[in-house]
């Protein structure tokens, strides 16, 4: 937690305790005034003396008034910096996770730790800032100046101290690993809920309605169960520490009383004592209830760290070179390229070679876990490659930076995904300076002219969360067209023609042909439908290129594509 407390301003940390210790200065001396009050002015009449001390004590109080203002200000102000610093960097690093690390962590557990975590570190930063400063300062005084009031009846605390410590360590044993496992229960709950909401249709179509209830309310119980046991124990402090109080008010009280008697304390150092064994109580508390919320927030900042320290797979070059747009020059060549997940015994793709250029339509077609999306996801580099290379433009890609490298890449992944907003957002998101002309002419290319065109608000109708207020073929074809209207010399379309009918499939196909012939497609489709015409067809078996032609070629002397072809397509249909 130091490694994350240290990206608080130091000025701030400075300002903070200054502050502090002048409130507690002046929080400290009132009490002797009030004792001065009561020795000096009430037990001998003096009333121009009540008077000025009580001048004195209300100016102390502002003073006191105005410091805890501003303490209070740098305490807030530097924590939320703080916790949005580490939102903006946790959001930043999970933008640049590979799979594999989204696969580790769980988009449940990331929201928990950008948003529940997050708030510990604010919330113990704040206290820290505050109650850490506020706490051995008052202690350490207030010991002092009861000592000095009357150092008899300061053998109270000798009784009294240990008492509270085995408290508060008691409570902290019992309650601490609890906090820590409320984290992980938060978890859960979290992941529970968001697949009850992404998969409601399913549920609902499985009637599996109250199966899923039953499973949050597992979680649910279970976290809420949790909550209370812990919250129970940590409530149990402040009746005991009022008893401690009450009993040490009691303890001086009697004790003062005889000494008093015996002429060997006055009345105002008693209630002076009395005040100053109340701050030296509350700072113990406030001290106690920060070890009790340090190791919650420790373990949140355990976690945050695990996202923060999470190693970048895919690195930028430190001497990158310059990928440029070539247009009807634009090259693209796989050399000798295999990949292997992290972990896996067999390598996911292996020794995959095929060229293309400008103008070329190449599909990627092979049976399900046969590498297909790998090999494109290798393209924009969201995995980096084992071993060979893959060069645009005669340049390898690693060479380059990702931001330069994706200027020249177009990707349209299995699932349309579209952001809320409006369709001209949606639309302008790889190139905010399109044109209209050319949103439309994309939107033409992609099939999806004629529905947009339709809408009452065109381009400016309202894109929902995810786009479900479009069909799924709708999605796909907006998708598409997001990734046209970005000038690109290579575009990726993975399996990104699933949800169209075939006429629109063929249409689209067609349009991406005439339209598009200064960049090359790569296209991984399931049917042999949408891979007829390609002038490539790269067929994967295994993570193995197991065949490599045009449609024709490939039919009559490739294995494992007449088997892909002859499950889907009829004899009549290949005459």
């Amino acid at each position: 937690m130091t490694k994350l407390i240290k990206r608080v301003s130091t000025i701030s940390i400075v300002m903070a305790v200054v502050f502090m210790v002048i409130q507690v200065v002046a929080d400290l001396y009132l009490p002797t005034l009030t004792s001065n009050i009561i020795n000096n002015g009430v037990a001998t009449g003096d009333i121009d003396y009540i008077w000025k001390t009580g001048f004195y004590m209300i100016g102390f109080s502002m003073i006191s008034i105005l410091a805890a203002l501003a303490n209070t200000y740098f305490a807030t102000r530097e924590s939320q910096k703080l916790g949005q610093k580490l939102r903006s960097d946790i959001y930043q690093k999970v933008e640049n996770f590979s799979a594999r690390a989204f696969d580790k962590f769980g988009t449940a557990s990331l929201i928990t730790r950008t948003t529940n975590d997050v708030n510990q570190i604010q919330m113990v930063t704040q206290m820290f800032l505050r109650m850490m400063i506020n706490a051995p300062i008052t202690l350490i005084g207030a010991s002092f100046l009861a000592y000095q009031k009357d150092a008899q009846l300061t053998r109270i605390f000798l009784v009294v101290i240990p008492i509270m410590l085995v408290l508060v360590g008691g409570i902290m044993y019992f309650a601490v690993p609890l906090f820590k496992s409320m984290q992980k229960k938060t978890d859960r709950l979290n992941l529970v809920f968001r697949e009850g909401l992404t998969g409601v249709r399913v549920i609902r179509a499985f009637d599996k309605t109250k199966y899923e209830a039953k499973r949050f309310d597992d979680a649910n119980k279970d976290y809420t169960q949790t909550a209370i046991k812990v919250n129970t124990i940590v409530a149990l402090m402040m009746p005991l520490m009022t008893l401690i109080m009450s009993g040490t008010n009691i303890a001086i009280t009697w004790f003062g009383g005889h000494y008093i008697a015996e002429m060997t304390l006055e009345v105002g150092n008693l209630i002076a004592f009395m005040t100053y064994a109340a701050q030296i109580l509350i700072s113990f508390m406030m001290l106690s209830m920060i070890f009790v919320m340090v190791p919650r927030a420790q373990a949140s900042a355990d976690r945050i760290n695990e996202v923060l320290n999470e190693e970048d797979e895919v690195l930028d070059p430190q001497s990158p070179e310059r990928l440029t747009l070539k247009g009807n020059q634009a090259t693209l060549r796989f050399d000798q390229v295999s990949y292997r997940y992290p972990g896996a015994e067999k390598s996911a793709l292996e020794a995959i070679d095929f060229e293309a250029e400008s103008g070329d339509f190449v599909a990627i077609i092979g049976g399900t876990g046969s590498g297909k999306t790998t090999l494109v996801n290798l393209l924009p580099r969201l995995f980096d490659v084992e071993t060979g290379s893959i060069r645009i433009n005669d340049t390898n890609i690693a060479a380059v930076t990702q931001h330069n490298l994706r200027e020249v890449v177009g990707f349209v992944p299995q699932k349309a995904v579209l952001f809320s907003g409006t369709i001209r957002e949606n639309m302008l998101y790889g190139k905010p300076d399109a044109t209209e002309e050319d949103i439309w002419k994309a939107l033409e290319i992609a099939q999806a002219k004629d529905f947009v065109s339709e809408l009452e608000d065109g381009l400016e109708s309202r894109v929902e969360q995810g786009g479900g207020n479009f069909s799924g073929g709708q999605r796909q074809r907006l998708a598409i067209a997001r990734a046209l209207v970005k000038q690109a010399d290579v575009y990726v379309f993975d399996d990104s023609f699933s949800a169209l009918d075939f006429k629109t499939d063929a249409n689209l196909r067609a349009a991406l042909k005439r339209d598009m012939q200064d960049s090359i497609m790569v296209v991984v489709a399931q049917r042999v439908s949408t891979v007829m015409d390609a002038d490539t067809i790269l067929v994967l078996d295994e993570g193995q290129l197991v065949g490599k032609g045009n449609h024709d070629t490939l039919l009559a002397e490739n294995e494992t594509y007449q088997e892909i072809v002859s499950s889907q397509l009829r004899e009549e249909d290949l005459a």
